[in-house]
């Protein structure tokens, strides 16, 4: 534990920490992102869930810390959530760490805090370091609205047909991705997506961190994008609006009419397609043979 005597009297003392599920986010790479808090819960845990027990144990020892280790990972996810849930039913504090970041983002935690809730049990959140906030917030692209699309598949069909699935949206998309498929990857962004601009982050909080920007295209095609090392994100800006053509206005207004009168049928196309609601009434009353 970091010696008390470097903070300042002004950080507020460490609370006891009551029985729960923690789920306790880790640093993505430099150990000084590690917060005081999550250093308090582990410091108490009378269990610690962790991806990689290996990965964790080095974490542990870094900030002078032991604990009982059980592995919680795809494979063993539910037998630890049964003994999650037993040991919660005694009292006992229990955190949930994953390799790097925060718990439940793409992360086989989800089974574990998922039992917890279902009995009933405290599930706290001690929130930390996070990949994915840390793309975004040096991609330079809107974060207003912001869709978590995690891991593509692996396969540039299947890939696309995903990709496809999310091209409609006006919200900017973040996925993760390894370094042998992200040059693959963006090309297929840049073949269904468009010219949208986009960065890949790299090895976020590391010694060698990297942000590139540019046009899918363009990252495609950057030799820095082609099978890097380390753990990638990639932030992916909206698109533009389309235009809807007359054919689709007309289709849309005759649709409504079935059910509304002309005024409120224009004012419903006006709002789905946004496009202005008085040509859409002069082209409704058209179409009823006014």
């Amino acid at each position: 534990m970091p010696d008390a005597a470097v903070f300042p009297p002004t950080v507020p003392p460490p609370r006891p920490v009551e029985p729960g599920l923690y789920l306790v986010a880790t640093p993505i790479g430099n150990l000084r992102d590690m917060t005081l808090r999550a250093l308090d819960v582990l410091a108490a845990a009378d269990l610690v869930l962790a991806e990689d027990t290996r990965v964790t144990a080095k974490l542990l020892s870094a900030y002078g810390l032991k604990a009982k280790l059980e592995r919680c990972d795809d494979h063993a996810a539910a037998r630890a959530a049964e003994l999650a849930v037993e040991r919660l039913k005694e009292g006992a504090v229990v955190a949930l760490v994953s390799d790097a970041g925060t718990p439940m983002v793409s992360d086989p935690g989800f089974v574990v805090a998922r039992a917890a809730i279902a009995e009933g049990l405290p599930v706290h959140p001690v929130p930390g370091a996070s990949s994915l906030l840390a793309a975004l917030c040096i991609a330079g692209l809107p974060a207003d609205r912001v869709l978590f699309a995690g891991f593509l598949p692996p396969k540039s069909g299947a890939r696309r047909t995903t990709l496809e699935e999310l091209r409609p949206g006006r919200q900017t998309l973040v996925f993760f991705e390894s370094g042998p498929r992200l040059a693959d990857s963006l090309t297929d962004m840049a073949a269904v997506l468009g010219p949208r601009p986009a960065a890949v982050a790299r090895e976020l909080t590391k010694l060698y961190e990297e942000c590139v920007r540019g046009t899918l295209a363009e990252l495609a095609a950057d030799p820095r994008c082609q099978a890097p090392r380390g753990e990638i994100v990639i932030v992916v800006g909206p698109g533009e609006a389309e235009v809807a053509s007359e054919a689709d206005a007309d289709a849309a207004l005759s649709e409504a009419l079935t059910r509304l009168p002309p005024g409120e049928a224009a004012a419903e196309v006006s709002k789905a397609l946004n496009l202005p609601r008085k040509p859409l009434y002069r082209r409704a009353l058209e179409l009823q043979g006014r």
